[in-house]
């Protein structure tokens, strides 16, 4: 993709945000739009309604106008020209009006306007001012079968008393029609319009008089002004929907710097030690909504805070007191374990309770101390007291330890899987022996004999579906590349599900069921893993354990470091 059209995506991507339904912003858009949408079709349907009843009513009263017109020049022009009866006492209709009718059609009539003369069924005269009137037989037909209104009673009064008095000046205008001629609505497809027309009774006998009006004026006009609206009303949507975004945008701004300083709280590591929160939201105005949401959230940061700096004061006294007891309590633990080997060394007779209670003595003192010691070093390294650094072979290392553990664990089988180069890592050579030295204890502790446990070192990258993506706990921030992976895996009973979320906290024992026996666990003081938590942190590495019955894995990730060309080789086992 071209360079120019990368922006495209991004900006129709924040539209769609903005727009989503999801969203406040978005409902208030959509709901916004919706509405003006919704008000703008009321409006049209309304408008159209009334101009089309206003537009229908002025040319019905034109139509009704028409009507009258023509029938009171055609009843004078037949009371003027009528011939003799003949024998049957009738006029001949078509012979009598026809010379008057052309004569009525262009009096005062407006453009458009057609006139039809009925006898009986058949059309005897057609016209239209200013236009083409060529009825088709379909039409004819259909204005024949248009009921026929009749004349009103002041009318019909009004030409027999012309037709009385001879010679006498012509008798008053008559009451117009328009009240009492229906109005009709007709497709005429040879005319190529719709029109409505009215149908009375003509002044001679056997003629029926059709007067019509098209309604191209009508719907012209409505369609004119439907296209306004349209062009008014999508020009009145847009500029909402400009000014709508606008405005909601500039006045959730305020609740975006809210989230904006909730989500880097979230992203500070608020679980130990001290923690600088951001500092509250500008907007804590009461008289607003968005205001009083931003001063009870300031109020809170003010409280975690508060609460925060009280744990870490908290937690500083703890590490204190544990690093000054752990301190203070190595010189009496010393002093009662060499008394007691004393006493063991006297020559005199000493009877056998007292020998067994001076060796549980000695016993529990030792393993006092090593408690101590463990606190201690937790202490230290919870203040961020800094460790060695210096290059360590970490190849080197992992043959000590394992061969430390296939000799106290005999009945294990014990697997390496080194790579054929040294693998070198920046640290504490004493710290990591310790590290290793209590994962090998504990796989070999907590597993039955005859139980197999492989230790892997590797310095490649892991690669995806390894253990730090399958990892049921992990521990620390993986390292950026390069960097190595040491794993102890064995195939014992597992680690019980609900176990592994406290797995690295300080003083938690496993269940004595995964115990190779029943003393094991016993003597365990629950700070072995928490240590290498600790150690392995301070190396800027992370720890993951993945586990399931048959198989438990143990990863520790750390930064490589690369081998200096003065290194020995490691030696093999």
């Amino acid at each position: 993709m071209p360079a120019g059209n990368a922006p495209r995506p991004r900006r129709l991507s924040w539209l769609a945000a903005l727009l989503s339904f999801r969203t406040i912003s978005g409902r208030l858009i959509v709901g916004l739009v919706v509405l003006i949408a919704v008000a703008s079709v009321a409006v049209s349907v309304v408008t159209d309604d009334s101009l089309n009843r206003t537009l229908m009513s002025s040319l019905n009263t034109e139509l009704q106008s028409a009507t009258d017109s023509w029938y009171q020049c055609v009843q004078h022009t037949s009371m003027n020209d009528s011939s003799a009866p003949d024998d049957s006492g009738h006029t001949d209709a078509l012979q009598a009006a026809a010379p008057g009718y052309g004569m009525c059609s262009q009096d005062g009539q407006a453009p458009g306007t057609f006139e039809v003369v009925l006898t009986g069924t058949s059309v005897s005269y057609q016209t239209a001012v200013h236009a083409v009137c060529d009825l088709s037989a379909t039409d004819k037909a259909a204005l024949a079968k248009l009921p026929v209104a009749s004349p009103p009673p002041s009318i019909t009064s009004g030409s027999a008393t012309s037709s009385s008095v001879e010679g006498s000046p012509p008798p008053p205008k008559p009451a117009s029609i328009a009240v009492s001629a229906p109005v009709h609505v007709l497709w005429l497809s040879s005319l190529g319009g719709e029109f409505i027309l009215t149908k009375v009774t003509g002044p001679e006998e056997g003629t029926v008089l059709l007067t019509g009006l098209p309604l191209a004026t009508v719907d012209a006009t409505l369609r004119h002004v439907e296209n306004d609206e349209h062009l008014v009303f999508a020009a009145v949507l847009l500029l909402v929907l400009i000014m709508g975004t606008a405005i909601v945008e500039l006045s959730l701004r305020p609740l975006r710097r809210v989230a904006a300083t909730a989500t880097r709280v979230t992203e500070l590591p608020l679980d130990s030690g001290e923690v600088t929160l951001p500092a509250g939201v500008p907007d804590s105005d009461p008289r607003t909504e968005v205001g009083r949401v931003g001063a009870a959230f300031n109020r809170m940061l003010f409280h975690v805070e508060r609460a925060l700096g009280r744990r870490a004061a908290s937690e500083a006294r703890l590490r204190r007191f544990a690093a000054d007891a752990s301190h203070e309590l190595r010189t009496p633990l010393s002093a009662i374990r060499g008394y007691a080997e004393l006493a063991l060394r006297h020559p005199g007779p000493v009877p056998e309770e007292v020998t067994h209670a001076l060796r549980r003595v000695q016993s529990e003192s030792a393993r006092m101390g090593v408690l101590v010691d463990d606190l201690l070093l937790l202490a230290r390294l919870d203040a961020g007291r800094p460790l060695e650094r210096e290059p360590v072979d970490l190849s080197r290392l992992v043959i000590e330890t394992t061969s430390d553990a296939r000799v106290a664990r005999s009945d294990h089988r014990w697997r390496l899987d080194l790579p054929d180069e040294p693998i070198l890592v920046n640290g504490d050579e004493h710290r990591l022996h310790q590290v290793l030295a209590n994962l090998l204890s504990n796989a070999g502790k907590h597993t039955p004999p005859g139980s197999t446990v492989s230790v892997a070192l590797t310095g490649a990258l892991p690669l995806p579906g390894d253990s730090q993506e399958l990892a049921s706990v992990q521990r620390g921030v993986l390292p950026p590349g390069p960097r190595v992976e040491l794993s102890i895996t064995d195939d014992g009973p597992g680690i019980p599900p609900e176990l592994l979320p406290e797995l690295f906290e300080r003083f938690t024992r496993a269940d004595t069921s995964r115990a190779r026996d029943q003393g094991a666990s016993g003597k365990s003081t629950g700070l072995g893993l928490a240590i290498v938590d600790a150690v392995v942190a301070a190396h800027e590495g992370s720890i993951s354990v993945t586990s399931r019955p048959g198989m438990t894995r143990f990863a520790i990730i750390l930064p490589l470091l690369r081998e200096p060309a003065d290194q020995p080789p490691a030696s093999p086992v």
